[in-house]
């Protein structure tokens, strides 16, 4: 065991995030998402049981967001007619003011198979046992700063 690191984050998940460099990607997945297919060349980290929003407040502890890029923060996009509310949202961005000055402007809106292309090119996926709609997001990773 480590002090100071939130126990959500498994080992496996913890070497990950140090593996990955500036600029990578990691998508946190619901339970929808097709993880092993999308993420077939990337490293697939199992998350069942836990939800988005508790992965992604333990990983903004330890994980930089990338402030050379406009928005490091993706969020699958509705489709259209798909009458879909997105309340988690809400949660994400919360999370994402209290560790990144840019707030809600960290985030982009990204069309749901252009989000698909862009995490097959992901270091890992985090597949996620949350039930919640849309509620995949993907973070770039930035440079720690001592």
């Amino acid at each position: 065991m480590l002090k100071g690191i939130p126990a959500i984050l498994s080992p496996e998940l913890l070497k990950v995030l140090c593996e990955m460099g500036h600029s990578d990607t990691i998508v946190i997945a619901d339970g929808n998402f097709p993880s092993e297919t999308i993420g077939k060349d990337a490293i697939v980290i199992r998350a069942d049981g836990h939800g988005v929003p508790e992965l992604l407040e333990a990983i903004l502890k330890v994980f930089p967001l990338d402030t050379y890029v406009e928005n490091p923060v993706s969020l699958m996009q509705v489709m259209p007619g798909d009458n879909a509310k997105t309340p988690i949202w809400d949660v994400y961005k919360k999370l994402v003011r209290d560790v990144d000055e840019r707030g809600d402007n960290a985030f982009c809106e990204v069309e749901r198979f252009e989000f698909y292309e862009r995490a097959k090119k992901a270091y890992a996926v985090i597949a996620t046992g949350e039930t919640a709609i849309y509620a995949n997001i993907m973070l770039q990773k930035g440079v720690v700063v001592e």
